[in-house]
């Protein structure tokens, strides 16, 4: 990882707040295709301010989070209180041999490093368990978004997104699911405010940014005097088991 892809994958902490305020969560059926029908105990790998640990939480499921960022880890433990969240990286997970029955990992399996990450998955999951990294994608077919992508950047396209794993993982699969989040207009302005790159752009370039976003919001036609936005995304899904 070069040093300035480790600076922005750091850089999450001081919009924590932002990035809770702003990011969607994830779709059930997502869940549901990640998750091993016999699962008990679950990683958050990569967890953030919690958006992914709520939903496993919910359904009763034994989760840890683990996040590098302590500000991040800060707001999930206000809103979970009761889910353990521990300082750590894919790299180096702060977790003991064959402890987990799955280990999930949303919006964040880009930023680590694949070589030292995936022994250190295989080493806390159990015999037979399971990886699963999923990421929402903004679905820029439709007007609005297109814009929004030409401002912000475009979202990388989910339909021929492909992750690699190696042959110590077995029955790889991928699934996309086609959703829609319902979400405020500031929600959309801190869902800009904590992308990475615009965490790290000098504040000229930021400001600019954002502002075009509020022209945007206020100029386009389908999103002028709105209270309410719906915005489309394709998460992408990926799973595969170790070798029992």
């Amino acid at each position: 990882m070069t040093r300035s892809r480790q600076e922005q994958s750091l850089s999450f902490g001081s919009e924590a707040s932002a990035y809770e305020r702003g990011r969607p969560s994830y779709p059930p059926e997502a869940i549901d295709w990640l998750l091993p029908p016999d699962a008990r105990t679950v990683l958050d790998l990569g967890a953030g301010t919690g958006k992914l640990t709520a939903r496993l939480v919910e359904r009763g499921l034994d989760v840890i989070a683990v996040d590098p960022i302590a500000e991040m880890l800060e707001v999930l433990s206000t809103s979970l209180p009761d889910t353990p969240a521990l300082l750590g990286t894919a790299e180096e997970i702060p977790l003991a041999d064959n402890s987990v029955d799955a280990v999930l990992v949303g919006q964040a399996w880009h930023w680590v490093d694949p070589e030292r990450a995936i022994p250190e998955v295989t080493r806390v999951l159990r015999p037979g368990g399971r990886l699963g990294l999923v990421w929402n994608n903004r679905d820029e077919r439709s007007g609005w978004v297109r814009d929004l992508g030409r401002i912000i950047g475009r979202e990388v396209d989910p339909f021929t997104y492909e992750v690699t794993l190696p042959d110590s993982f077995t029955g790889a699969g991928r699934h996309l699911v086609e959703w829609t989040n319902y979400l405020t207009p500031q929600a959309l302005i801190d869902l800009v405010a904590s992308r990475s790159y615009c965490i790290t752009s000098p504040a000229e370039v930021r400001d600019r940014t954002l502002e075009r976003v509020r022209e945007l919001l206020n100029t386009h036609p389908a999103l002028a005097s709105s209270t309410g936005l719906a915005l489309p995304y394709v998460t992408v899904c990926v799973r595969a088991d170790v070798a029992r």
